[in-house]
């Protein structure tokens, strides 16, 4: 039902209709990229400056190694396969902030890494999993996905394109509404049970382009779970419940393996 509409919407609306590399999903994006590009910048920008940078030489430096890791698998994967590259530009910054277990990738890749993970992460495996993960996120355009999807329920049928174009401010608005900026720290899209599921098993192969063991997600999901405490059941969340999302990390592990080769 959910891909029918899609494809009605694209029919319909005369719009793009993008595939999402690795699934090869099909996915309504009427907003321009290098758009949500310049937005996120803003809000990345926005971010930093209103919290504390670590300073602590050892974690930044796995942030950043690790990062640009899976920053150069991805752009080479998408080089391979025909998908441009030119709106990535990479930054990698650690926050310190030991109480929050987050982390983000904004449209461009612009990625924060909340200091509270690194303990669940416990290797650089461990954060290539959660990093990957986000960088996926983005790699989908699950942002651009869920705005134009706002966007046609809130215009009512009307020329999306004109009403983006004519209507800046209520873009920026469902920008920041969609990936959650106005009221909450580390802000982070509430993504769909569906674009979750899919950034896992992008993320899962990116970690292995970038020499990783895919296995070790496994682990770091584990003990995920295990600090997040009692879980709302799966229907009356955005989120996978945890141990589905890992008996669905295995079934996804054999294409992972397949272009994993250890650095």
């Amino acid at each position: 039902m959910k891909s029918t509409w899609i494809i009605l919407s694209c029919v319909v609306l005369g719009v793009s209709c993008t595939t999402v590399p690795i699934t090869g999903r099909s996915q309504l994006t009427l907003l321009p990229e290098g758009e949500l590009t310049q937005l996120s910048l803003t809000s990345y920008q926005q971010i930093l400056s209103d919290s504390k940078l670590s300073t602590n030489r050892t974690q930044v430096e796995q942030v950043r190694r690790v990062g640009q890791r899976l920053a150069a698998a991805t752009e080479s994967y998408l080089r391979s396969h025909g998908y441009p590259t030119d709106q990535y530009h990479w930054e990698f910054n650690l926050i310190d902030d030991p109480d929050t277990v987050n982390a983000f990738c904004l449209p461009g890749g612009k990625i924060a890494v909340y200091s509270g993970l690194l303990p669940i992460a416990q290797d650089d495996a461990g954060l290539a999993t959660v990093m990957g993960h986000e960088i996926a996120h983005a790699l989908a355009q699950h942002g651009n996905e869920r705005m134009s999807q706002a966007l046609i329920v809130d215009m009512g049928g009307q020329a999306v394109s004109v009403a983006v174009r004519n209507q800046p401010a209520r873009t920026s608005k469902l920008f920041m509404q969609s990936y959650g900026m106005l009221s909450q720290v580390g802000a982070i899209l509430p993504y769909s049970r569906l674009h979750e599921t899919e950034a896992d098993r992008i993320g899962l192969t990116l970690m292995a382009l970038a020499g990783y063991d895919p296995r070790r997600a496994v682990g770091f999901w584990e003990r995920m779970s295990e600090d997040g405490g009692s879980r709302a059941p799966q229907w009356l969340s955005t989120h996978p419940n945890p141990w589905k999302r890992i008996e669905q990390l295995k079934t996804f592990m054999p294409e992972a393996l397949a272009v994993y080769h250890p650095q």
